[in-house]
């Protein structure tokens, strides 16, 4: 668990990850609200209680939910969080990609997995979001960076730390010299002098 500092007076971010499967979950606590970016693969919500649970978090202290984008691995428990209470955030980018993962879930009927009812949503634009995050006491932006998928988005904390999701790690950038979708990605990140880049699956980087 870290304690981040913004550079918006009187507001001070924490930042928890939240890890209960494959992938790298992380929740930023504001002081008038909250952000989950990312679940994990559906039927795993015994896992997300349990590994909330020892880590002092009820799901009544989750005010949203966000996901980088919308593969299987990234937010398989959306509905199930919805039908408890949490908000979902839908990026502009994200609307046309919410239902990408219903046909993979539709071959395992045993996860149990509920499609998500986009009608319940709040849709956020990237010009919006750094109004929307600062109603909640975080400081930062939410970006498109679409080199992984259409749909994956970015979270960048003022403070420096940024949530990139299945962003191809920064020091795998000279491998791919032709893709200039990546580099266009990263450029954008970087120009935000990052501090340190939170990946979905990769270890995490400080700079």
């Amino acid at each position: 668990m870290t304690f981040l500092t913004s550079h918006m007076k009187c507001e001070v971010v924490m930042l928890t990850k939240i890890k209960y499967g494959n992938t790298n979950t992380v929740l930023l606590r504001g002081d008038r609200g909250s952000i989950l970016i990312d679940t994990d693969y559906a039927g795993t919500l015994p896992a997300f209680y349990k590994a909330i649970k020892g880590l002092g978090i009820k799901v009544s202290d989750i005010t949203y939910v966000l996901a980088t984008h919308y593969h299987p691995d990234h937010m398989g428990l959306i509905s199930e969080l919805m039908s408890l209470g949490v908000k979902l955030i839908i990026m502009e980018t994200q609307m046309e990609h919410i239902h990408y993962s219903d046909e993979i879930y539709a071959r395992e009927p045993d996860l149990g997995f509920k499609p998500i009812d986009e009608s319940q949503a709040q849709v956020v634009l990237f010009e919006e979001s750094r109004k929307f995050l600062g109603e909640l006491g975080i400081a930062g932006e939410i970006i498109s960076t679409p080199s992984h998928s259409a749909d994956s988005i970015s979270v960048l904390l003022d403070d420096g730390t940024c949530i990139v999701g299945d962003l191809e790690p920064l020091e795998y950038l000279e491998a791919y010299e032709e893709n200039k979708a990546l580099k266009a990605d990263w450029d954008a990140l970087l120009s935000a002098a990052p501090k340190r880049i939170i990946y979905a699956h990769a270890n995490e980087r400080t700079f």
